[in-house]
């Protein structure tokens, strides 16, 4: 049994759908963790001492995500692959310690920085609205945050190399670790600590999610090596493929700083009901979304190398088809339920009804945009592979301008609540994935349009009678049968009506004649007949061979 649990783990998978699959399962894991972490903090604190810590993480995660989330997403994976495609596996884990030893240089020296000066950063930048009391809060757990950042440098990287071998099972468990050391810094920390325990939490976890991945770093045949080099052609590649790309990331991280800010100058807690919504969201987003265009990458990538690009027209659409399939159902249920969904995740300890209220409307903002933002994952993640990374940028640098022009009117001018940020940004969602496609449309040649807009309208379709088929039930039972003053009768409230409108849902798709209805029950047919070969133990071991599900 151990030997078929270790063949699972190490496994490669050969298909987008099969790798999506898998990373969808740890994934739900991860945020269902997530939710249980966001759940803790809204019964122990109340939301304007949670907001310190979501301020906190600001900073750290702006560098993060320039310094190290964008040599990965843009640049690592299609380079690595080309690097292994021509000059074999040693001179590519040789460029991707170079990349490492570069990235980790940097990112320390800015972690320096920000230490440093953490308080006036905090207090100029993130939370301008704060009291000068809870600015130095949001500095000091910033200081905690940034060490946890440096060592989870170091597991993300792990991530590139491991997904670029088409392993990504264990890379996902980095973040079901990750969620998991935080949840462990509340319980055990939170009473002696405060809201610090919580940022003591990301160290654990940091730790976690680096652990968790050297062993099949290892078997791969990646390791550290002394002494330290800096240099290789394919660290300039990627500063190559970066440079451009980093004013688009630059610009998004101000966006979500901007966001942020403008949260603090709302009412007290804000921020919390902001950052609430915003992880309800990108749950979805990041169960199909980011899965799926995660998963499309190496294949994108070896597609563009092999010079063939009918196949990379037909993998980017059918992709793009697979994720709005899972999409837009989600979107109508955050739409529809999102007070019972507030009420079910957050509404309990110092989390009240006005707290619920306020982070239900946000959600249903931003939830407006959710489809587009989750194949805009993908439309990038093509450029990339087309190692194109000007095209995004520019797309990016006028949607958060527009982002920040509407949030900035909403609440500066005409003094909205916090969820008309939520409103900004799915407007600005939805002008981005116009702009991206169109754009690839013409650098690609020109995608059919009949293929990529019938199976979309069949399925947009399919969410409106789903919407209305969720909003009824879910009227009537409230009003007649369950009193949703208790947990369990909302619970079942919201299974009973959101299992009636997926079943609409599939029904209608099904009488529409979509195509990714029957790819998705293929791919369960697929998943039952691995299990059942995990149980008459016919996997074979790591080291024999590779299994491809």
């Amino acid at each position: 049994m151990v030997k078929n649990i270790l063949s699972l783990l190490y496994s490669r998978q050969s298909s987008i759908l099969s790798g999506a699959f898998i990373i969808m399962a740890t994934v739900i894991l991860s945020k269902i963790l997530g939710l249980v972490r966001d759940r803790l903090l809204a019964h122990l604190f109340s939301p304007d001492q949670t907001e310190i810590f979501f301020a906190a993480f600001r900073l750290p995660d702006l560098f993060f995500q320039l310094l190290i989330l964008g040599a990965l997403s843009v640049a690592f994976i299609p380079v690595f692959t080309e690097i292994f495609e021509d000059k074999g596996r040693q001179e590519a884990f040789e460029m991707a310690r170079s990349v490492l030893n570069v990235a980790l240089l940097i990112f320390i020296l800015a972690a320096v920085f920000i230490y440093i000066f953490a308080f006036p950063l905090t207090s100029f930048l993130i939370v301008p609205g704060f009291t000068p009391v809870r600015q130095a809060e949001v500095a000091s757990l910033t200081r905690i945050i940034l060490l946890g950042e440096v060592i989870l440098a170091v597991g993300s990287f792990f991530i590139g190399i491991l997904q670029s071998f088409q392993r990504f099972i264990i890379p996902a468990f980095a973040s079901v670790f990750y969620n998991l050391g935080i949840i462990l810094g509340i319980l055990f920390f939170s009473k002696t600590l405060g809201i610090t325990g919580a940022a003591v939490g990301v160290l654990i976890g940091a730790v976690l999610h680096t652990l968790i991945q050297l062993p099949l770093v290892f078997s791969m045949g990646f390791r550290f090596k002394f002494p330290v080099k800096l240099l290789h052609p394919g660290v300039k590649e990627i500063i190559r493929l970066m440079s451009v790309r980093s004013l688009g990331l630059a610009a998004e991280q101000i966006n979500e700083t901007v966001g942020m800010a403008l949260a603090s100058l709302s009412a007290v807690g804000s921020v919390t009901y902001l950052t609430f919504a915003q992880h309800l969201q990108v749950v979805p987003i990041g169960l199909f979304g980011a899965t799926l265009a995660q998963a499309a990458l190496p294949v994108l990538s070896a597609e563009r190398a092999r010079g063939k690009i009918e196949e990379f027209k037909i993998t980017l659409l059918t992709t793009m088809h697979q994720i709005l399939f899972l999409a837009l159902p989600a979107t109508a249920i955050l739409i529809v339920i999102r007070i019972p969904v507030v009420r079910l995740i957050f509404g309990a300890g110092q989390f009240d009804w006005k707290a619920t209220v306020l982070t239900g409307a946000t959600l249903a903002f931003l939830a407006v945009g959710l489809a587009a933002q989750s194949i805009s994952l993908l439309f990038v993640r093509g450029f990339y592979a087309l190692k194109d990374t000007k095209t995004p940028v520019f797309v990016s640098l006028f949607v958060v301008a527009l982002n920040i022009i509407l949030s900035v009117s909403f609440i500066s001018f005409l003094k909205l609540p916090v969820w008309s940020i939520g409103l900004a940004n799915s407007v600005a969602a939805l002008v981005s994935a116009a702009l991206l496609f169109y754009s690839l449309h013409l650098k690609v040649g020109k995608f059919d349009l009949n293929q990529v807009l019938v199976p979309f309208l069949k399925m947009l379709m399919a969410t409106v009678i789903m919407g209305v088929a969720l909003y009824i039930p879910i009227k009537l039972l409230d009003a007649v049968i369950f009193d949703t003053t208790r947990t369990v009768n909302l619970l079942l409230l919201t299974g009973i009506s959101s299992v009636f409108a997926l079943s609409v849902y599939v029904i209608v798709v099904w009488s529409l004649q979509v195509r990714e209805l029957q790819t998705y029950a293929q791919l369960i047919k697929k998943a039952a007949k691995f299990q059942d070969k995990l149980k008459s133990s016919e996997i074979i071991t790591p080291g024999q061979g590779q299994f491809d599900i």
